[in-house]
């Protein structure tokens, strides 16, 4: 068959792809650890699938308007009003389906064929699938490890054209975990608009920062500047509803309703049931979250621990999300020379499902998710280890 240019130019996305080998090989009858997917491996609390279940018995199954319910929007808003101190209308927040429909339905609006996007590497392997999509150009500003995979204002200034047109910025960051500070962030706003450059910042993983690093947002920044910047977030993974598909985004009026067309014409309405369910996660309680961030501290601490012992790995420690992302060159060969071929190795030879850095924008790392039990966890990085001393 023949296919537009469009989706032959765009590749599947790396995590599903590689958290689809290890179905595969399960399939099979193969003992496969997946520490690959960015989920987190708690179950929905149950006064969210509660509501759902009452929406079914109330009938709630119709079409929804398209930028989501009132009554959720109006508690979306509540959210970053109360969780950030900005006064914000409901009418500036839409529900989409997931926060990758937010940044779909963001981009789609906002560039035009040749717009220029800044993606500080490493990204979530979406943004620049979005930006294609899109018809713009990605243009990578990269990052180090010594620097915790921060980006600065003097390298996105060495990248600007008279053509960039926006600035995606995530923090805590997928797939590093690091985190910038608000300072930080509204320092990188700022700069962007005084260029002119319109910012996105998906803050998807807001809830899971840790001590003594604090929640950091760009909603501030927003509530001072709402024709320039817009925040991502979503239900996933603070509430582990991922495969519920609720995200929501802060804008100015005019840019939602430029996105809700864009969602009309395209997916329409979030699940309505979902939308119950997300009403009933930000509405509260919040105390599942908590126990979740003291889980994923403890988890983390343990990864770091173990992985410090890999001779040659080099592992800035994560303020937030569920991943470390160490560097992993100083272990490759003629026969493993990239993170792919790496994953490839470990999938096969240790039966661990791992990420390739190459997929985030840099190929001497390797995503390694630590949403699992400490147990399988602590199991599989010894494995790890032991296959990397082996190369």
């Amino acid at each position: 068959m023949s296919f537009s240019r469009r989706v032959s130019s765009i590749q599947p996305s790396a995590t599903l792809a590689i958290n689809a080998k290890a179905q595969e090989m399960r399939s099979r009858g193969e003992d496969v650890v997946s520490l690959a997917v960015g989920e987190p491996d708690f179950p929905t609390p149950e006064h969210i699938i509660l509501a759902a279940k009452q929406a079914l018995d109330d009938g709630f199954t119709r079409y929804t308007a398209v930028p989501g319910i009132p009554e959720l929007r109006k508690a979306a808003a509540g959210y970053f009003s109360g969780t950030y101190g900005i006064e914000c209308s409901w009418t500036e927040v839409m529900i989409s389906n997931g926060g990758k429909q937010c940044l779909y339905n963001l981009l789609q609006a906002l560039i035009d064929p040749g717009d220029e996007v800044l993606i500080p590497a490493p990204y979530w392997v979406s943004y620049p699938a979005l930006v294609q999509l899109a018809e713009g150009t990605a243009v990578i500003v990269p990052s180090e490890p010594d620097d915790n995979f921060l980006i600065s204002k003097k390298k996105l200034e060495t990248l600007v054209t008279p053509r960039t047109k926006v600035l995606i910025l995530n923090t805590p960051s997928n797939p590093t975990g690091c985190h910038y500070s608000r300072s930080k962030l509204e320092e990188l706003a700022e700069w962007a608009v005084s260029r002119n450059i319109f910012v996105i910042c998906d803050e998807v993983y807001d809830q899971l920062v840790y001590p003594p690093a604090e929640p950091a947002s760009l909603c501030s920044f927003w509530a001072g500047h709402p024709e320039k910047a817009a925040v991502v977030n979503g239900l996933s993974k603070t509430f582990s509803m991922t495969g519920w598909r609720v995200g929501f985004v802060l804008a100015h009026q005019d840019l939602i309703k430029a996105m809700s067309k864009i969602q009309g014409q395209s997916t329409s309405n979030v699940c309505s049931i979902s939308q119950k369910a997300g009403l009933a996660a930000l509405e509260g309680p919040f105390e599942m979250v908590a126990g979740m961030r003291e889980s994923f501290v403890r988890r983390r601490d343990m990864a770091l621990d173990i992985i410090s012992s890999w001779r040659g790995a080099v592992c800035p420690k994560p303020d937030g999300a569920f991943y470390v992302f160490p560097q992993l060159d100083y272990f490759y060969n003629t026969q493993v020379d990239s993170s792919t071929k790496l994953c490839q190795a470990v999938l096969e030879e240790e039966k661990i499902a791992l990420v390739p850095g190459e997929a985030f924008g840099d190929d001497r790392c390797v995503r390694i998710s630590y949403a699992v039990q400490e147990d399988i966890l602590m199991d599989c990085l010894s494995r790890i280890g032991r296959f990397l001393s082996r190369l």
